[in-house]
């Protein structure tokens, strides 16, 4: 196996070529078949991920040197000026959860044209390598419905073939999560120039809620893109799912998405603890199907997502739910295979 290099990402470019389309389907997610290697990289890395559950202590210790070694406010201060700009405050759902200079997503003019707000939405590009392929990330907080436009505007322009959503609308104690920035069941919807429209919706025995969404500029003769939006609203906000079958779900509908699409948006209230754990499910089960050695080590992969977004993975719980559900797909990828 050889290892990846691990660090900081430059903001993806905007500007590259159009990726040819994708056209997603509503049937269950075909079953991948592996190679000889990839089952031999799977079997290995079950013996590693199996043996560090029959050790939760050790889990616990990872977990507490990662929360030891957490940015202070101080250090948020310098690495975050943009977002708390007078400018773009007001876009931020939570002021502890901002994005680092250093690898926040960058907008082209759209509807703020102010010079100062510089591009500004709370998104971060998320990665662990530069292979093309391994996917890339986008984490971002949930939409307020003042940055609707922003966030659509970001999918079109880093070229986003999937939203992953982990969270609902409004959680149990009526406080609002995310705004409803998706939702086109009864016909196209307007943000600014952008139109979203819904051209199928699924719910599965999962309890995930799919949707093939038409997204493109109006009177535009760039012709729409469709982009698929993956929710799973029983994921409890700062919890985890009693079971890890949707998550890998949604990462069984990826397989067959190309990382070279574009980047994957991953959100759910803040955009840090689901969305980390789902993001570091998905980047170590790709990474071990790739033969990369070092997606053995999960601590150094949310290290890594840290760096590049305050808090990714919050809580132990969701640490742990990490281990669990490499664990059962792995176990699923060899089964599979027999």
């Amino acid at each position: 196996m050889a290892a990846s290099s691990t660090g900081n990402p430059t903001p993806a470019n905007s500007s590259s070529p159009l990726p040819r389309s994708f056209d997603f389907s509503s049937d269950s997610p075909t079953k991948l078949s592996l190679t000889p290697d990839q089952r031999n990289y799977c079997s290995e890395a079950l013996q590693f991920f199996q043996e560090k559950l029959r050790n939760p202590e050790r889990i616990i210790q990872e977990f507490a040197r990662l929360q030891a070694s957490r940015i202070t406010p101080s250090q948020m201060a310098t690495s975050c000026k943009v977002a708390v700009d007078d400018v773009n405050i007001s876009k931020n759902r939570y002021m502890d959860v901002i994005p680092f200079d250093q690898n926040r997503v960058i907008l082209n003019p759209c509807k703020d044209y102010r010079a100062s707000a510089k591009g500004y939405i709370n998104a971060s590009t998320i990665m662990t390598s530069s292979s093309e392929g391994i996917s890339r990330f986008i984490a971002t907080q949930g939409p307020l419905p003042h940055t609707y436009e922003d966030f659509w505007e970001m999918v079109i322009q880093y070229q986003c073939p999937v939203i992953v959503m982990l969270t609902r609308l409004v959680d149990n104690y009526k406080i609002v999560k995310c705004g409803d920035y998706f939702q086109a069941e009864n016909g196209p919807r307007d943000f600014g120039n952008i139109c979203i429209d819904a051209k199928w919706v699924i719910t599965t025995d999962t309890s995930l809620v799919i949707r093939n969404l038409e997204v493109g500029y109006k009177e535009s003769e760039e012709p729409p893109k469709f982009v698929l939006h993956v929710q799973y609203p029983e994921w409890p906000d700062h919890g985890v799912p009693k079971d890890t079958l949707a998550v890998r779900e949604i990462l069984k509908r990826l397989y067959e998405v190309p990382p070279s699409l574009g980047p994957i948006v991953v959100h759910c209230s803040a955009g840090i603890g689901r969305t980390g754990t789902y993001c570091a499910i998905h980047n170590t089960i790709q990474r071990i199907l790739a033969g990369d050695l070092s997606a053995f080590d999960l601590a150094n992969t949310v290290k890594v997502f840290r760096s590049q977004r305050v808090g990714m993975v919050q809580t132990m719980e969701q640490y742990v739910f990490c281990y669990k559900a490499v664990v059962d797909e792995l176990e699923d990828l060899i089964s599979e295979c027999k």
